[in-house]
């Protein structure tokens, strides 16, 4: 399928972090509704007449710039689910950035503060997802965590469409 729909942005992580994302979505997602692997939104919903000044946009913020520093900070509760926080200074403001230069075009949940996170469990009980926040924090212990580029995605309801992949130097 292809065509005009809604853009996502994330941000992506580097093999070993992803794998290890991953896993733990494996284990703890629904499986049914498991259906993207791990990733760090920046933005949910970027209109499709955006996508070559997107794209064009992505590819200045990476092109032959190192990688931000990003660390896995804590756990957070969403209720039916459980999310890694990240810190990166240097990812906001990337990501502070195009949105200022997207502004007029962003949807209510794209203009609010960020709070980045990757999700590795969502849509199970509040009493199973408190249940695995308190396991995973017996051991937890911030860490870095390495992001690699950024990329850009068609929605197309479940499923999201590869539109651009623009990496770090």
């Amino acid at each position: 399928m292809s065509g005009p729909a809604p853009i996502i942005v994330t941000a992506l992580f580097g093999k070993q972090d992803a794998a290890y994302f991953d896993n733990l979505r494996r284990a703890h997602y629904p499986a049914e509704r498991n259906q993207l692997t791990a990733h760090l939104t920046m933005f949910h919903h970027l209109g499709p007449s955006l996508e070559a000044e997107l794209k064009q946009r992505l590819a200045s913020e990476t092109r032959g710039v190192p990688a931000p520093a990003a660390r896995i900070a804590g756990l957070m509760s969403l209720g039916k689910g459980v999310a890694f926080r990240i810190e990166s200074p240097e990812l906001a403001d990337i990501r502070d950035r195009l949105a200022d230069a997207f502004a007029a075009m962003l949807t209510p949940q794209d203009a609010v503060g960020w709070r980045p996170h990757v999700t590795v469990q969502n849509k199970v009980t509040p009493a199973e997802a408190k249940a695995l926040q308190a396991m995973l924090e017996l051991d937890f212990r911030p860490r870095p965590v390495q992001i690699a580029g950024l990329a850009s995605w068609w929605y197309r309801g479940g499923s999201w469409e590869p539109l651009s992949r623009h990496m770090f130097a």
